[in-house]
């Protein structure tokens, strides 16, 4: 029976933070109180015109597959979970293979449309391509964009 194992993980976060005190001057809120309902102390706005889903996915794709010790054109598989693509059409899975520039044509790419969900039926996804030997490496990445400044 093939096994499966997560091999590397990567991340990645806009460097542009919001803190509850700057939402204070604009809302009727505190910094105070957002924390209490929420535990929220800031959050990550990515670059307009510069970031994408499909470019934080990229990058923390990148960091993945190093981790993982294994060079990108041994991937021969993506799994996208996202519910804010790039676009509706193309999904962001390929559009990650041409940001990283994985040169093989035969790789398959799957974007699953789900939010707080999306990357464990991701992960599910990936491990039933493994575990039936129809792909090796698959690359399961797990990105949202929902707020640019």
């Amino acid at each position: 029976m093939i096994r499966t194992k997560i091999a590397g993980i990567g991340h990645y976060l806009p460097d542009q933070v919001i803190s509850n005190k700057e939402l204070e001057s604009l809302m009727d809120t505190t910094d105070e109180w957002i924390q209490e309902r929420t535990g929220i102390q800031e959050r990550r706005f990515g670059v307009r015109h510069k970031e994408t889903t499909t470019t934080m996915g990229a990058e923390a794709a990148r960091k993945a597959i190093a981790d993982a010790g294994i060079d990108k054109e041994e991937v021969d598989f993506i799994v996208f979970a996202t519910l804010s693509p790039d676009y509706f059409f193309p999904g962001c899975g390929v559009l990650v293979q041409r940001e990283l520039g994985i040169s093989n044509t035969e790789i398959g790419a799957l974007d699953i449309r789900n939010q707080c969900s999306g990357f464990i039926y991701g992960l599910s996804v990936a491990d039933q391509f493994v575990r039936t030997g129809t792909y090796k490496n698959v690359l399961l990445i797990g990105a949202e964009m929902h707020s640019m400044g």
